[in-house]
């Protein structure tokens, strides 16, 4: 049982930078963005192909730091890869998404949102192939933490929770304590009122794409760094990210961090007495358990 929840949470901090990025774009945008999950497949290539290019032109940024897999070079990666994937998300809404809420109405923008994603999970499988890859090859072996009951953890997964905790962190002040946040607030409330009072409603809708991007970006890199990446990353996590954003609540940002930790905890403690093909439907048991008592969420307020 502890090993499952030690490995719910892992799974839960992956979750909840994913659902962070989605809540914001619903609550904004006011639409389900289908195509969210992929900007993770896209975060995790993007990585793979900088942390080829850096280990090639300086080999030795391909050292491992200390005793995780990840390398230096992985690590640049990382950062490189939140730039392209938040450039990503924002040439995305510009030239699919902004035309049609200009023209259409959100259904429209859900159904394209499920085009978008099609095409990006083929053009990745079309790149690189359906094989799945690794960051690394080289075997991380977990540290026994208790023998009884036994907790085995692997310094990988250390360095993801720890890592992602921080991003969460950092998001924190930066939408409580600067300007940024103050007019997010403002247009998720009222988006008329806030472009009359001064706020360039277009500029906070490509911050938040791009911060919704890099977000995914680094899911998808600590994703890839537990598990193998494969071009159908987005469609085996787009269902539990949606979840974690439904269960925390549509627009707060702290109900997907806690959203997601409680779909990842229930999702792996569901292994304990269910087979593993039916685990993924604990999370929605969930949500519908969840939504009877609160339907806008733990945080969620009723959308007008």
């Amino acid at each position: 049982m502890i090993q499952s929840l030690a490995d719910g949470i892992l799974v839960g901090a992956i979750l909840s930078l994913g659902a962070i990025g989605l809540t914001m774009v619903m609550h904004i945008l006011r639409f389900a963005n289908f195509s969210h999950a992929e900007l993770l497949s896209i975060g995790a290539y993007s990585a793979l192909v900088f942390d080829a290019l850096f280990s090639g032109i300086l080999p030795i940024l391909a050292n491992k730091i200390g005793p995780f897999s990840m390398t230096w070079a992985l690590t640049l990666s990382m950062f490189c890869a939140m730039g392209v994937t938040g450039l990503s998300a924002m040439l995305i809404d510009r030239f699919v998404f902004k035309r049609i809420r200009e023209k259409g109405d959100e259904l429209s923008m859900v159904f394209a949102s499920f085009g978008v994603a099609m095409i990006i999970r083929n053009v990745l499988g079309l790149i690189f192939g359906l094989k799945s890859q690794l960051y690394s090859n080289d075997i991380v072996f977990a540290v026994m933490i208790s023998s009884d009951p036994m907790l085995l953890i692997k310094p990988d997964q250390v360095f993801v929770l720890l890592a992602a905790l921080l991003i969460m962190l950092v998001l924190h002040f930066v939408l409580s304590r600067t300007t940024f946040g103050y007019a997010l607030r403002a247009v998720a409330e009222n988006p008329s009122l806030a472009e009359v009072s001064g706020i360039r409603l277009s500029r906070v809708i490509a911050l938040v794409w791009i911060i919704g991007g890099c977000l995914a970006a680094a899911a998808g890199v600590f994703y890839g760094l537990n598990n193998h990446i494969n071009p159908v990353i987005g469609r085996d996590l787009v269902l539990p990210i949606f979840a974690a954003t439904i269960v925390g609540g549509i627009g707060s940002v702290y109900g997907a961090v806690l959203g997601g930790f409680i779909v990842g905890i229930a999702a792996n403690m569901a292994l304990l007495v269910l087979p593993s093909g039916y685990s993924p439907a604990v999370p929605f048991m969930i949500i519908l358990a969840l939504l009877l008592v609160r339907p806008h969420g733990l945080f969620g307020e009723p959308q007008t």
